[in-house]
Formats: structure tokens, C-alpha cells, sequence
């Protein structure tokens, strides 16, 4: 009778933990709301992520390849629910000016074969900083969130699965593909995954250089059989790409200032086309030279206009062969104001504003 006792008191008291767990999930889920939608089904959605999570537990599980890294995420973001996620891979765009006014914006398209509902998910971590960034649900399997409870619920691994996005200090960062072979390091430091930096930069960095010396601090571990490099800029105008020299054994990270970039190693430069191994480099050299093109013909006479111009520009229609064709959504972010202006789809007419806070 003691005993049983006993096993009712415990089972009750996990009960309420996990009932505990759950309240600011479930309070986050109830958050997804509709802000668009386009005839096709596919929308634009935002959350407020209200429950506590921790990218240093997540880190904290181990994990050395993609499965590895699903899992841990799974097991910050839903214990005990079953879900399944992709890691995306993907092409883009990205750049950032200042305007003839002062303004310093950065431009991203995020190009991806198969069309995919956006989520805008807007983060208040305890010890970070607030932002807003842009996760694709296609990579969690929704395409609509608010149909049923389940798909709510795998909305919460959005944080973790955000492809550009800006923080309350005016800082934004991007996830561009490769087509080198992935980064993995081996240095003995803590393992950080692509689609953790997104989290790590916006939770953590103030300008664009305590990015780069937070990823100083992690080996890489690159997902889903693609490499990557990330733009990362800032309120006072800095930006740079972060690479992984896929010419050294180490890849050993170099930063790059540059203040345009799509799909290939930016620290190679002209050898996407001069090098016999130019394949390795990447490709979207054309995008980056229709950027050039409209940057130099404007001779630093910029405005908004010159961003979302280069982004329509840029923008990429379907391929049904091409992975990194496609564009699902344009976004101008704006450091001083901390915003981001968005259309889904080259739907150019339609933009839709979002604010940090």
C-alpha cells in the first residue's frame, strides 16, 4: 500500500513537470497566427516563442551529423512528441547598403525549389537579445500551422530551423548553400550546427563582430550533405561573410568584408570561373553581378528602391532540376528601424511589415 502510494505520488509529480513543460509551449503554439495567405495555400505566419529554451543544452546533447542534430533540437523544443524535420538546403541572395539618407539596409532572397509557407517567429530569450526571423515550414512538413494542434506543435522547432532574420540590436545574419564538400570540424571545441547559428548570432551578438567571435568558438558541422556560408551585418554598417576554406584540411574559418553575396565562396572570388575545380566554388555568380550592375549604375545613390530592385533582379523563378531556383521570399531588413519588409513569392505588390519588439 506504502509502495503504491509512493508510485502514485511520483507519477503525479512527473505529471506536473511535464504539465509544467508544456504551459509555455502550448501558450507559444497558441501564438501562430495567420498574416497571409496566397491562392495557391501557402502563407505567411507569425509566433511569439515564449517558452524558455536553452541553444547551450541543446549544444550540451552532442550530435555529429543531421540526424544527430534533429534529435537534439526535438528534444529542447517538443520532449516526448514525436515529430519529424528537415534541414533545408537552399539558394539565395543577399546584400547590404546605406542609403543617400543614412539608412543601412541589408536585402536577402532565400531561393528553394519547393514552394513552402513562411513562419515569422519573434523570440524574447531570458539572456538575449528579441528578434524576428524567417523559417520555411516546408522543412517541418506544414504547410498550413493553424489546422490542427500537431502541426502547431511542430511549429515549435521553428526557432531553431530560421534562415535569416535581425535582432534587437540591428543585427542580421543569412544562411547561404555551397556546393563544396560539408564543413566538419574536428578542433576539439563545442559542435555548432547551420541552422544553430541563426539563433546563436541573433540570441548573442550585439554587432556583426561578436558574431564572428562567437563562431569562433564552435567547431562547424555543415547539414544535409550541403555546405554553407552566412552574411552577417550590422547596424553600423559592417558586413561580412563567414566561410570555411574548403581548400585547407581544418576548413579554417575566414571572414570576408563584402557587402554582396549569393552561392559561391566569395574568398575565391573570380576562381568560380578561372579554376579547374570551379565547380567546388559554388555557382550564382550571375545574380552577383546583376547586384553589381544595379549598385554601380546607382553610383551610391541608394535608397529602399536599390534593394528591393536587386532583389527582383536576383529573384529566381521555378526549376524543376535546380534545388537553389525558386524564390519563396524577399526581405529588407532595416538596422535603425529594426524591421523587416518581406513579399512572398515575387509577389512585388504585396509586402508585408514586421517590427523587433
Amino acid at each position: 500500500m506504502r509502495v503504491g502510494k509512493v508510485l502514485l505520488s511520483g507519477l503525479a509529480v512527473a505529471a506536473g513537470g511535464v504539465a509544467a513543460l508544456y504551459r509555455t509551449r502550448l501558450q507559444t503554439a497558441a501564438s501562430i497566427r495567420k498574416v497571409a495567405r496566397s491562392e495557391d495555400g501557402y502563407g505567411i505566419y507569425a509566433m511569439d516563442v515564449t517558452y524558455d529554451y536553452d541553444i547551450d543544452r541543446i549544444e550540451r546533447r552532442g550530435y555529429k551529423d543531421s540526424a544527430g542534430y534533429v534529435r537534439a533540437v526535438l528534444a529542447e523544443s517538443l520532449p516526448f512528441v514525436p515529430v519529424h524535420i528537415d534541414v533545408p538546403s537552399f539558394g539565395c541572395s543577399a546584400l547590404q547598403i546605406q542609403t543617400v539618407d543614412g539608412m543601412w539596409l541589408t536585402g536577402r532572397n532565400y531561393d528553394f525549389r519547393r514552394d513552402t509557407s513562411m513562419m515569422l517567429v519573434h523570440c524574447t530569450p531570458k539572456h538575449g537579445y528579441e528578434s524576428i526571423a524567417f523559417a520555411a515550414l516546408d522543412n517541418i512538413g506544414v504547410v498550413n500551422p493553424t489546422e490542427s494542434l500537431k502541426k502547431r506543435l511542430a511549429c515549435l522547432t521553428a526557432p531553431f530551423i530560421c534562415l535569416d532574420g535581425i535582432n534587437s540590436q540591428g543585427v542580421t545574419v543569412s544562411v547561404l548553400t555551397l556546393d563544396s564538400e560539408p564543413t566538419v570540424q574536428h578542433t576539439g571545441k563545442p559542435m555548432l550546427s547551420t541552422s544553430l547559428v541563426m539563433r546563436l548570432v541573433l540570441d548573442r551578438a550585439a554587432t556583426t563582430d561578436e558574431a564572428v567571435e562567437l563562431l569562433g568558438h564552435y567547431d562547424m558541422l555543415a547539414l544535409m550533405g550541403r555546405d554553407y556560408h552566412f552574411f552577417i551585418s550590422d547596424a553600423t554598417g559592417k558586413a561580412v561573410t563567414v566561410e570555411y576554406d574548403c581548400n585547407t584540411p581544418e576548413r579554417t574559418m575566414t571572414v570576408t568584408p563584402i557587402n554582396v553575396i549569393t552561392n559561391f565562396y566569395i574568398m575565391y572570388g573570380q576562381d568560380v570561373y578561372l579554376s579547374e575545380e570551379a565547380q567546388k566554388y559554388g555557382h550564382g555568380y550571375d545574380r552577383f553581378e546583376t547586384i553589381l550592375d544595379i549598385l554601380c549604375r546607382e553610383d551610391g545613390a541608394y535608397s529602399r528602391n536599390t534593394v528591393w530592385d536587386c532583389l527582383q533582379q536576383s529573384s529566381q523563378l521555378p526549376k524543376p532540376d535546380d534545388i537553389t531556383s525558386n524564390t519563396q521570399w524577399s526581405v529588407v531588413y532595416d538596422h535603425a528601424n529594426l524591421s523587416a519588409d518581406v513579399v512572398q513569392r515575387r509577389h512585388w505588390e504585396e509586402t508585408h511589415h514586421f517590427v523587433v519588439g
